[in-house]
């Protein structure tokens, strides 16, 4: 390293690492020039500026705000308010522009969380490593099921339990599929293949024969004959996961234990 912060003249600039979920990774720089490091392009973004980042030691993890202005050639506002960055991992990094690299200080990582958008700029919460240490060290009793279809805990197999589909015609959250096993993608997801939503991933409250419904509208027009992957869903209870799966042995509740209701309860009821 030519150069650190003790230097007689800095020549620093902020360098943002971002890498969405679907494997799309950008790199944004405070520099008013392009930069190149370790092979990644970062281009230049002078409205990028980190609000407010504080480091510690404590329990407290590490807090910090990502502020810039939204640019269509890298962060859209429709792909921001679409969800494409939620969850991404991100780097804040110093360096100096004349020699990209030489300093390659570390400022913050982790992912990014809730997204606040005000007239034509943004603001991200980037969520720290040190974050899971407010996760709950236990899980919490409940009758329904804590473990999502197909994961590690539910162990089901869900390679017989997807299906591309053709999207006939989607009108608000309603999306007409023909060919559909009725109620078998209740609390599933459906996956955009095909169109300006590909890559998007949304919750499906139901589905008939010929057509599902969504919890939410799908962010972009969908055009007829858009494919898209639907995967099985399970509404958590013990009937449906001995009876329909055969996978009461790997329930992750306790559908048995009595409720707080039961203190409530008259004598003799």
């Amino acid at each position: 390293m030519s150069g650190g912060l003790d230097a007689p003249l800095c020549t620093l600039a902020f360098c943002w690492r971002i890498e969405r979920r679907d494997g799309v990774t950008i790199g944004l720089t405070s520099h008013d020039r392009h930069l190149e490091i370790e092979g990644l392009a970062y281009r230049a973004a002078p409205g990028m500026t980190p609000a407010a980042v504080r480091g510690g030691i404590g329990l407290e993890g590490e807090d910090s705000d990502v502020a810039g202005a939204l640019s269509s050639e890298a962060i859209s506002e429709a792909d921001l308010m679409a969800g494409r960055w939620d969850g991404a991992a991100l780097e804040l990094r110093l360096t100096q522009w004349e020699e990209p690299g030489d300093l390659w200080l570390l400022l913050a990582r982790g992912e990014i969380g809730a997204v606040s958008r005000k007239g034509a700029g943004f603001t991200a919460e980037l969520i720290g490593a040190a974050a899971v240490l407010g996760a709950p060290v236990a899980p919490s009793t409940s009758p329904d099921c804590r473990a999502r279809l197909g994961d590690g805990a539910c162990r089901v197999d869900l390679s017989g339990r997807r299906r591309i589909v053709t999207v006939a015609a989607v009108e608000e959250a309603d999306v007409t599929v023909s060919g559909l096993a009725a109620g078998a993608y209740a609390f599933g997801t459906l996956r955009w293949l095909t169109g300006p939503n590909a890559g998007l991933v949304q919750a499906v409250a139901d589905n008939g024969a010929e057509g599902l419904s969504l919890v939410d509208p799908p962010a972009f027009a969908v055009a007829t004959g858009t494919l898209a992957l639907l995967t099985e869903g399970c509404d958590r209870q013990i009937a449906t996961c001995a009876g329909r799966f055969g996978n009461a042995v790997n329930f992750q509740g306790e559908p048995y234990l009595p409720g707080m209701d039961l203190l409530t309860r008259y004598p003799g009821a």
